[in-house]
This record gives structure tokens, C-alpha cells and sequence, in this order.
């Protein structure tokens, strides 16, 4: 990512994460797709309904790997091995710890945040067996992002994609296999996808066991280096924290959809995992912004960064708005795939047509996001996202639905968060001037290095 064409670099790397996120996309909406024709309304509530509180418990972790890439990135691009295949192996004993942890909590706390989220009774117990066994392999999914973290950080995007391919494949077919033929009902589903998240892991674990490079991971050498860890987590822990509290914001926003019934968890739930699709270029461009800024920062190009940054700001944005448009246009075709009942279709078509014009500032934010965090300034997003899409997205919900109970009233939570936390990074990204500061640091050591 330090040498030949920005624009070719960034683009190279962001469209393996395309494709494999529209993968994982695909294999997200399966179990949806597969629980919601066969099983009815009442599972695809269950179901669609999950991504909410599977991302508040774990998205702090996810977050930790992005730190965890950062400073793999920013070693790479300085060529200080040794501490990089530090960081790498200190990155893969978090991952097996916190994955432990996880798996853990999910199936002993599931029940509780079930009840807390007012989860219909005729939804509940459906609810509860997906989720205990969809965390049952959830290690298998923190171990994937740990080393999926690795591979982007040494500029790697390629391998992952061909992993996640492999293991959506596997998913489809497993959803299909377990829940039409095997009458596996909806523990099928969450089994199709435990399974599949194993596969990816263990397929990106034996490359990286292999793999001729500075990120080659040796079995022996997996342990926690304190330095490096806590270097990590300081870089990582914003970022995670970000996932969390806005994950907790959207669990107030289910939790609010939850109280009109099983129809709006269907159909809002439906939008949600076709709303992923949206996440595809928001994605793969604010990954690749993040690498590409720590890399080349550590290698002191500081021209190259404000020009890279400026080609995916641009394309992330103009391709999330286009997906955006398609999707008012297709609302109720796409949402009736998922099921075909009209008050379970009205549901998720009225969500769409008020969100998804708003695509372009959801790209913006996350892209802006990727480019400060490269920079190692991570806490910076977290503020802004902590206080536009938690704090404010929270007390709008908590004091609009009770003045005018209409459900949309929550769908306008996420433009009106999106477009704070867009002006709230633009100003950051002129008037703070923080590209400047790493340059000027450098010419100061330059100078004291020349006394």
C-alpha cells in the first residue's frame, strides 16, 4: 500500500472486501431467507431480528482487531518485523481468549437480554434457542476477524474473500440440508452458520500457519506480549467501545420496534439484513482507508495519504448512495423474498423508503471514521459516534416514540444520527489540521536529530 498507483492500490484492496462482504451478506440473509419460507413469519421474526444484539456483544471485540490491525499496518509499513510478528501472535491469543468469553456469556445471558429487549412471548422461545447456538460457535467467527485483521493489515485482502466464499457456500447449502429436508427448524439455521464461521477460521488459520511472510503464525509463539497488548487495546479499545455503545443504541431500536409485534420484527428485521448490502462499499473502502493510512503513515508518505483519502471518500459514498436509490426503488420485491405477507412487507418497505436515500452520510461517517483511525487516532470516532449514535440516537427515540407512537419515528433515528456524525467528522477532517501535526512532528525530530 506504500508504492505504485493510489488509486489502483486502494481500489485493489477494497474490492476483494467488497466481494467478500457481499459474501458474508449473502450468507447472513440465508438463514433469513431459508427460517422465513419454510418456517413462517413467526421464526423470521426470531431470526431477522438478531443483528442488533449479536452486534452489541460483539462488536467490542471486533473493534479490538481493528486496533490490532492498526498497529500490525503501521509496523509493517515501518519494516519493524519483529514487532510486528509480536503484535500478530499477541493478536491470536486475544482472539482465543475473548472468543472463549463470548461463547460463554451469549448462552448463559441470552434469556435475560431477550426479556430486557421485550421480546414477544410467541417470538421467545425461538429467539432463545438461535442465539444459544449461534454463540455456541461463535469463537469460530472471532477467531475469523482476528486473522481476517492480520491479512488486511499486511495488505492482504484476497485470501479472506476466497475463505468467505467457501463458508457462504457452505452456509447456504447447510441452511437448506438442515432446516427444509432434516426439519432441524431454526437451531438448523444457527448450526449452518456455527459450522460455516468454524470453516472460514480454520482455512484462514492454516494459510496463516503456512504462508511464507512477516505475518506467518507460529503455533509456539502465540502468547500475550504485555508492550504490545496494551498497545493494542489502546489503539483497539475506542473502536470498540464505538461498536458497543452504538450497538446498544440499536438494541434500543429493536427493542422499540419489538413493542409493534412479530410483523414489524419481520419486516424490519428483513430491511436489516438487506441493509447490509448498503454496508458492502462502506465496508471495503473504510477498511482499505484504514490500512492504507497506518501503512503509509508509518512510512512518513504523508502526501500519499491525503491523496488516497480523498479517492475513497469519493467512491465509498457515490456507491453507497447508488445502492441506496436501488433499494427504494426494489423495496417490496426484495423484502418479499423473505416473506410475503403484506402487513410483514408494508413493515419493511415504509423502513427502507425512509432510510436509504441517506446511504451517502452512512458511507461518509465510517469512511472518514477508517481514515482517523489508520492515523491512530482512535478515539476521535469514538467520541463522535458515541455521542451522535448512542447518546442522541438514544434520548430521540426514548422522547419522540412516547410524544407520537408511530414506528416511524425510530426508522428517522438513523438519517438524523448519520447526518450529525457526518458534520461532526468533516469539521474534524479540516479544521483540526491533524494530518499536519505528523508531518510537523517528523521535521522536529529531523531538526533534533541534525543538532
Amino acid at each position: 500500500m506504500t508504492e505504485g498507483k493510489i488509486y489502483s492500490k486502494i481500489a485493489l484492496f477494497a474490492l476483494p472486501i467488497f466481494i467478500g462482504q457481499l459474501f458474508q451478506q449473502m450468507y447472513n440473509i440465508a438463514d433469513s431467507l431459508v427460517v422465513g419460507k419454510v418456517l413462517g413469519k413467526q421464526a423470521l421474526a426470531a431470526v431477522a431480528s438478531s443483528g442488533s444484539l449479536i452486534f452489541l456483544i460483539v462488536g467490542f471485540i471486533y473493534g479490538v482487531f481493528v486496533g490490532a490491525g492498526v498497529v500490525i499496518g503501521r509496523y509493517y509499513g515501518a519494516q519493524k518485523y519483529d514487532l510486528m510478528h509480536k503484535a500478530v501472535h499477541t493478536t491470536v491469543a486475544f482472539g482465543l481468549v475473548a472468543g472463549a468469553v463470548l461463547m460463554a456469556f451469549g448462552m448463559t445471558c441470552t434469556p435475560l437480554i431477550l426479556r430486557l429487549m421485550n421480546t414477544p412471548e410467541e417470538v421467545f422461545p425461538e429467539s432463545v434457542k438461535y442465539f444459544r447456538v449461534y454463540f455456541a460457535g461463535s469463537i469460530g467467527s472471532v477467531m475469523y476477524n482476528s486473522f481476517n485483521g492480520i491479512f488486511q493489515a499486511r495488505g492482504d485482502s484476497k485470501h479472506p474473500l476466497y475463505y468467505l466464499i467457501i463458508a457462504s457456500v457452505t452456509n447456504i447449502i447447510l441452511d437448506i440440508l438442515f432446516v427444509k429436508f432434516l426439519n432441524f427448524g431454526i437451531i438448523g439455521a444457527a448450526a449452518a452458520t456455527a459450522i460455516s464461521q468454524f470453516l472460514s477460521a480454520t482455512l484462514s488459520f492454516i494459510k496463516l500457519t503456512t504462508v511464507k511472510d512477516v505475518h506467518r503464525i507460529t503455533p509456539k509463539d502465540i502468547r500475550f506480549d504485555r508492550s504490545l497488548l496494551k498497545e493494542i487495546l489502546s489503539t483497539g479499545l475506542p473502536t470498540g467501545v464505538q461498536n458497543s455503545v452504538i450497538g446498544f443504541a440499536n438494541v434500543i431500536v429493536q427493542t422499540n420496534i419489538n413493542a409493534f409485534g412479530p410483523d414489524a420484527m419481520a419486516g424490519c428485521g428483513s430491511y436489516t439484513k438487506l441493509e447490509g448490502f448498503a454496508f458492502l462499499p462502506v465496508t471495503s473502502f473504510s477498511v482499505a482507508l484504514t490500512t492504507f493510512t497506518s501503512q503509509n503513515l508509518g512510512a512518513k508518505k504523508y502526501d500519499r495519504v491525503k491523496k488516497g483519502t480523498v479517492f475513497g471518500l469519493a467512491s465509498g459514498v457515490a456507491i453507497a448512495e447508488i445502492i441506496g436509490i436501488l433499494f427504494v426503488i426494489l423495496a417490496p420485491h426484495l423484502i418479499a423474498m423473505f416473506n410475503s405477507d403484506p402487513n410483514v412487507v408494508a413493515f419493511g418497505v415504509r423502513q427502507a423508503r425512509t432510510e436509504a436515500l441517506f446511504y451517502c452520510l452512512l458511507s461518509l461517517s465510517h469512511c472518514m471514521a477508517g481514515i482517523i483511525r489508520g492515523s491512530g487516532k482512535t478515539t476521535v470516532p469514538m467520541l463522535v459516534m458515541l455521542i451522535c449514535w448512542c447518546v442522541i440516537r438514544v434520548t430521540y427515540i426514548t422522547i419522540t416514540v412516547k410524544l407520537i407512537p408511530d414506528i416511524g419515528v425510530v426508522f428517522w433515528a438513523y438519517p438524523l444520527t448519520w447526518s450529525l456524525s457526518s458534520i461532526a467528522f468533516v469539521v474534524y477532517y479540516f479544521k483540526a489540521d491533524w494530518m499536519h501535526n505528523f508531518e510537523r512532528k517528523e521535521q522536529k525530530m529531523l531538526k533534533k536529530q541534525g543538532m
